[in-house]
């Protein structure tokens, strides 16, 4: 046998063989690539008349040669193909349409007629060339995602389309699709970089779901999230059209209530499914004057539209919903709130009545504690209820607590002086003396008037009302934590005790969340961050739902924030708040999330489980009459009048004395 390193043998090189071409530059390869893999992926492709799934390739591989000849030489190119290329296809058929020439020439003798019949059947009305024709390649693959290459000459063609969301193909925040079998593939762009060697452009993409191929005009229906079958490296990219967007956007049955405008689309309308959104909790992120506020009334809004005998209960610390509320919900403040003071159980009341800390503020919380069982034991509701604790929301008068601090400070066997006692009664005194309590420890309030006060906040019945705004912003300071305490105790409690009775469902929206559920390293230990925290993590178990507002995510509390299935996210300028909220986004919202800073005013992202996929939406327009009272003010505007300054300023001083 003849050695490997004698005449008869030698090392195989196509690039040396006699008559190869000489290797081409990277600049043609995507193209080429694009090409090629169409017409190898052509014979394993089922049957359709649309530009999406090209015919069978049945001749054999020389049967192409003779076809190619006579356009070539009846027509010449305007497009040169890439070199070495040329044998394969037409040249004049690679100018109008380069992808499907090459696959569907060789069917038939006559090349043009089946080029030329799928783009006029009745089917394809409506789709673009662009739409029909790949823009990239797959490279690779991963669990998550992928990354793909993108023609730049066809992503210039597309930016030129009619069809929006094909002229977005391709671009950070588009939507493109991969077929896979007889399905397709639908994935977000994460980002682009360029290919400097290819000339072409690469992305990072992250697969949202998988629709069914219609077979007639090869569009997507029938949209599910998750993937069940990924693609190969070499599989085609598509943009995605309005109307494949359409079948992924549409509802699919459950309850929704649309709110604007899917972006880039011009027609399709943005819908949330209220019973997935409310069963997981939901967050509305945005930094002030991004129209957070008026997001939310119109939100809130959609939903008491779709459930006129809903049970909504909302946290308003500025004052701005009242006017947005004011035919379609009850609006309660200091004048009209009337919580009774005994409401409270015993961690809200050492908020209200000890100013101590340390181990004085321990000392201070055991004779509370004492006293308060003793004033709610002297009630008759007690008596009748038999054994009760210092948390059980008996009714009981002021003055029998106040009457048990001085008893217990006058017996001689007391453990500690008298400062603790006194400390106690002279705050339970400037209490009920200070006529900014009037709202709570009023001597009025001492009747059991619990069933009534609950009917009233939880809106039961709704009577076609069905959203209670709490206006806390006449509330003093130093305790409008523990009325927001106190509401929100008040519903989770409800549905606990509750549980027996037929489930009616309540939603707590909290404006400003983040004053309310700090995080860790702005926790004060108020008694709101363990409810709000509490229900957060349990409350769908009873039919609680939780909407957080605010505009600085990354001071609200990690694990709450990490509870809420859906985000709607509005512009956000800081950085750390944007890498707040991408660490709470799944990952196949990352895409959209690069966007976030780039966002208009009324304008959102939304991920999670309100929605079928993430989506960028543009808010509708809400009525004058609906909207909340946060506009901001124009300066210009008021500092051009003037006239009647001195009354304003008598009238406030007035009202400010009067503290109403």
């Amino acid at each position: 046998m003849n050695d490997m390193g004698s005449g008869n043998f030698r090392t195989f090189d196509p690039a040396k063989e006699e008559g190869a071409e000489p290797p081409q530059p990277r600049g043609n390869s995507l193209r080429d690539r694009i090409r090629r893999s169409e017409q190898a992926q052509a014979p394993a492709v089922a049957v359709s008349r649309s530009g999406y799934v090209h015919q069978p390739q049945q001749t054999s591989e020389p049967a192409p040669a003779p076809q190619f000849e006579a356009p070539e030489a009846e027509q010449p190119a305007p497009v040169v193909p890439p070199q070495g290329y040329a044998p394969q296809q037409p040249q004049a058929e690679a100018s109008a349409a380069p992808v499907e020439a090459e696959v569907q020439a060789p069917v038939k003798s006559e090349p043009p007629t089946p080029v030329a019949e799928p783009e006029a059947g009745p089917e394809l009305e409506g789709v673009s060339d662009n739409g029909l024709q790949p823009i990239g390649v797959v490279l690779e693959i991963s669990g998550s995602g992928s990354m793909i290459a993108i023609d730049v000459q066809r992503l210039t063609e597309c930016a030129d389309d009619a069809d929006p969301s094909i002229a977005m193909a391709g671009q950070v925040g588009s939507q493109i699709k991969i077929r896979v079998g007889n399905s397709w593939l639908l994935a977000s762009v994460r980002n682009q970089k360029q290919d400097r060697r290819a000339g072409s452009i690469l992305a990072n993409i992250d697969f949202l779901g998988e629709g069914v191929e219609e077979k007639l005009t090869g569009r997507l229906h029938g949209f599910r999230r998750g993937v069940t079958r990924y693609p190969v490296p070499g599989a085609m990219v598509y943009p995605a059209s309005t109307a494949d967007l359409k079948q992924v956007y549409a509802s699919d049955g459950r309850s929704a209530v649309t709110i604007g405008r899917v972006y880039p689309t011009k027609d399709i309308r943005a819908g949330l499914y209220v019973d997935a959104m409310l069963g997981k909790h939901f967050a509305l992120l945005g930094s002030t004057g991004t129209g957070k506020s008026t997001s939310a009334a119109l939100i809130l809004h959609r939903i008491c539209e779709a459930a006129p005998e809903g049970h909504i209960v909302m946290i308003d610390p500025h004052g701005e919903y009242s006017a947005a509320f004011r035919t379609t919900g009850v609006i309660l403040d200091v004048s009209n709130l009337q919580m009774p003071y005994w409401i409270m159980n015993f961690e809200e009341h050492c908020e209200v009545l000890l100013t101590s800390n340390g181990n004085d503020r321990q000392i201070d919380a055991d004779i509370l504690a004492k006293c308060l069982l003793l004033a709610r034991q002297k009630s008759r509701l007690a008596e009748q209820m038999g054994k009760i604790t210092v948390d059980s929301p008996i009714p009981y008068l002021l003055s029998d607590l106040s009457n048990a601090i001085q008893d217990a400070m006058g017996k001689l066997d007391k453990a500690t002086n008298s400062a603790p006692y006194m400390r106690i009664k002279n705050k339970l005194d400037e209490l009920k003396a200070d006529p900014r309590y009037q709202f709570m420890f009023s001597g009025m309030l001492v009747a059991d008037t619990m069933a009534e006060f609950v009917s009233k906040i939880f809106r039961m019945p709704a009577n076609g009302k069905p959203i209670s705004i709490i206006d806390v912003s006449g509330v003093p300071s130093d305790i409008t934590s523990t009325v927001v305490a106190v509401l929100s105790r008040l519903v989770f409690d409800f549905a606990i005790w509750g549980r027996e009775e037929k489930t009616t469902p309540i939603l707590l929206v909290c404006e400003e969340a983040h004053r309310y559920v700090p995080s860790e390293k702005n926790a004060d230990g108020n008694s709101v961050g363990t409810i709000l925290s509490r229900i957060a993590k349990e409350g769908r178990k009873y039919g609680i739902s939780l909407g957080l507002i605010t505009q600085r995510p990354s001071d609200l509390a990690e694990g709450v924030l990490s509870q809420c299935g859906t985000i709607i996210s509005m512009r956000l300028n800081n950085d750390r708040d944007q890498d707040f909220v991408r660490a709470a986004m799944p990952e196949g919202a990352r895409g959209f999330l690069d966007a976030i800073p780039a966002l208009r005013n009324r304008e959102c992202i939304i991920c999670g489980e309100g929605v079928a996929i993430p989506i960028r939406v543009s808010f509708d327009n809400l009525e004058e009459i609906k909207r909340p009272a946060s506009e901001d003010p124009s300066f210009v505007e008021l500092w051009s009048q003037s006239g009647g300054e001195e009354d304003i300023v008598q009238r406030t001083v007035q009202r400010w004395r009067s503290q109403g």
